[in-house]
């Protein structure tokens, strides 16, 4: 795939940046002007960037690690990065709990103003569920999936070998989402809370419903 970058161009825009495609890599590229189309070197400028401390939590544990971000981006409480931490080799999706600037929290600031960010790991999530399968019998569940998995109130989810209807689902500001078809990704849920099917037989792995 061919990468594209933004520069000026010296035939058709010498003042403001736009689109060009880079024929040949390098620390002054060739590049051809996606405007007028224009081959010419660039010249790009060497962004400052910043080591930040991150501390990520997976379920009940925590890594220390740090990531490399250009120096001038803005990150808020809620945000979506990727650490990549070059000395120990970690690359880990993370959503962005808590950020500390010297020794208060904030909820966004310049990254070359921040000490240390805090994040959930969110490549996978145990999601916890709470079963309903009796008048007064709850049974605790997990399930492990992707963080982009989306769950929805009303319909049916296999947890390991049990079938359950999700009721409610409790995100983690302490919200809930119980009207039938909310829908809430996995990262940002609290816990699960559901009712167990019937002991009748299940074949939907093999492509037959329920009955």
């Amino acid at each position: 795939m061919t990468r594209e970058i933004v520069v000026e161009c010296p035939s058709c825009s010498p003042k403001e940046e736009v689109s060009h495609e880079v024929l040949k890599e390098g620390q002054s590229p060739v590049v051809r002007c996606l405007e007028c189309g224009q081959v010419h070197s660039a010249k790009l400028e060497k962004r400052k960037t910043a080591n930040i401390k991150a501390i990520v939590s997976r379920k009940d544990e925590s890594v220390t690690c740090r990531t490399e971000l250009d120096s001038e981006t803005v990150l808020y409480v809620d945000d979506e990065i990727v650490v990549d931490d070059e000395e120990t080799g970690m690359v880990c999706p993370i959503l962005i709990t808590s950020i500390e600037v010297g020794e208060k929290r904030v909820d966004s600031a310049l990254a070359e103003e921040i000490n240390t960010i805090w994040g959930r790991a969110i490549d996978e999530i145990t999601i916890k569920f709470s079963v309903q399968s009796g008048v007064e019998k709850t049974e605790a569940l997990e399930k492990v999936v992707q963080g982009d998995k989306e769950f929805t109130v009303g319909e049916e989810e296999k947890v390991g070998d049990t079938w359950v209807t999700i009721t409610k689902i409790k995100i983690r500001d302490g919200a809930f989402r119980s009207r039938k078809g909310d829908v809430m990704a996995a990262k940002y849920v609290k816990r699960i809370f559901a009712r167990k099917r019937g002991n009748r037989a299940w074949k939907r792995d093999s492509g037959r419903g329920p009955w």
